[in-house]
C-alpha cells in the first residue's frame, strides 16, 4: 500500500500530515503513526496529525504524538493542518474545525495562520511555578538561565514525578521586555524538547498575565524555532478570545510503501 503523506513545520515543530477523507490510512496501527515519526528509521517528526471529513466543520483533526499515540490539542500542529486544509482546496482563507478539545476557528494569509484556542478558565498559580491546560496541560515556570539550562533532564524530572503517569509539559521561561518572554518546552509524548510549541507558549502567555509580569493582553513569545504571538481577553475569570499565530509551511511530500 502507498500512503502519500506531507511534511509541515510551524516554528520548528515539526509534523507528518495525511490526507484521510478517503479513510485509507490505518489510523489506529500505533506502531505504524511511530515509524513514520521516527527520526532514524522513519520521516521524523514530533507527531502526526490526520484530515479527516466532519459532518458539521470543515474537518477534523486528529493527532498523534510521536510515541504512536493520540493526543491532546496541539496549537502548532492546528495551524499547520489549516495550511494543509487550504493546500487541499477544503478551505479559502478562513475555517471551522473539529479538534480533540472542540472546535477551532482560524483565518490563513499566505504562510501565517492564526488560530483561535478553547477559553481558559482554570490557572493553579503556584509560588514556583503555574498550571494550566490550554488544550494540552502545561507547567510554567520562570527560570534565571534559560540558555544553560538542562531542558531535557529537568523537564523530565518534572513531568513524571509532579504529574505522574499522565505528565504534562514542561515550559521554561525568561521574561526579555514587558510582552516578550523566551520559552523552552519539554513535551510529554515526544519525552524530549521540541523547538516550539503552541499550546506551550499560549499557557505562557496566560500565565505570564496572570502573575503580573506582563499587563498586555497580546504578547510575543521567542522559541528556538521561530516567533509567536498570542493575544487573548480576560472577563472576569476567564480567558478567551485567545488566538495563537504564526507561520506554518509545508516542507516536502512523499510516499510511505507498506
Amino acid at each position: 500500500m502507498q500512503i502519500p503523506f506531507y511534511k509541515y513545520q510551524g516554528t520548528g515543530n515539526d509534523f507528518v500530515l495525511i490526507d484521510n477523507r478517503q479513510q485509507n490510512f490505518p489510523k489506529n496501527d500505533t506502531a505504524l503513526v511511530a515509524q513514520f515519526c521516527d527520526r532514524k528509521f522513519g520521516v521524523g517528526a514530533d507527531g502526526l496529525i490526520v484530515l479527516e471529513e466532519h459532518p458539521s466543520q470543515d474537518f477534523s483533526m486528529i493527532y498523534y504524538n510521536a510515541d504512536g499515540n493520540q493526543s491532546s490539542m496541539c496549537g502548532n500542529g492546528g495551524r499547520c493542518i489549516v495550511h494543509f486544509a487550504a493546500f487541499l482546496g477544503v478551505i479559502d482563507t478562513q475555517t471551522a474545525f473539529m479538534a480533540i478539545d472542540g472546535v477551532h476557528r482560524a483565518t490563513i494569509k499566505d504562510d501565517n495562520v492564526a488560530l483561535r484556542m478553547t477559553d481558559v478558565s482554570r490557572l493553579e498559580i503556584h509560588k514556583e511555578f503555574s498550571f494550566l491546560n490550554t488544550g494540552s496541560p502545561h507547567h510554567v515556570e520562570m527560570v534565571t538561565n534559560l540558555k544553560d539550562i538542562d531542558v531535557v533532564d529537568k523537564g523530565r524530572a518534572i513531568r513524571n514525578n509532579r504529574y505522574g503517569a499522565a505528565g504534562a509539559n514542561i515550559n521554561f521561561v525568561s521574561k526579555i521586555s514587558e510582552d516578550t518572554f523566551c520559552v523552552r518546552t519539554y513535551e510529554r509524548g515526544v519525552e524530549d524538547e521540541t523547538l516550539s510549541c503552541g499550546t506551550g507558549v499560549t499557557a505562557v502567555a496566560l500565565a505570564m498575565f496572570d502573575t503580573k509580569q506582563t499587563t498586555s493582553s497580546k504578547v510575543y513569545l521567542k522559541t528556538q524555532g521561530g516567533d509567536l504571538s498570542v493575544s487573548f481577553v480576560k472577563k472576569e475569570n476567564t480567558y478567551t478570545n485567545i488566538v495563537l499565530s504564526g507561520p506554518a509551511t509545508q516542507v516536502y511530500k512523499g510516499i510511505w510503501e507498506v
